[in-house]
């Protein structure tokens, strides 16, 4: 992990973080704490186009769902919430 303290980013500014981005995600430490990671631009498309991959997989798996009848309906979102809690399936 590579780590840098917020305070020499303050000091020094971008120039801090552009000599340890190379190495992959940066973890900006904040109250001893990791407060924020910073990324190269190629690995944020990498990672919004891996959600986007996740997402799109679970749509149409869903829909297969549906289409094979393994879908349970509810008149209400009451009764929805009644069957979760009682840990039915649907």
């Amino acid at each position: 992990m590579n780590a840098l303290p917020a305070q020499e980013i303050k000091r020094r500014g971008i120039a801090a973080v552009d000599d340890v981005i190379d190495k992959g995600d940066v973890h900006v430490i904040r109250n001893n704490q990791p407060q924020y990671v910073v990324m190269s631009e190629e690995r944020y498309e990498a990672l919004i186009a891996a959600e986007q991959e996740a997402y799109y997989g679970r749509v149409m798996a869903s829909l297969k769902e549906a289409k094979a009848g393994k879908v349970k309906k509810f008149k209400t979102s009451g009764d929805l919430l009644k069957a979760i809690e009682a840990g039915e399936d649907g």
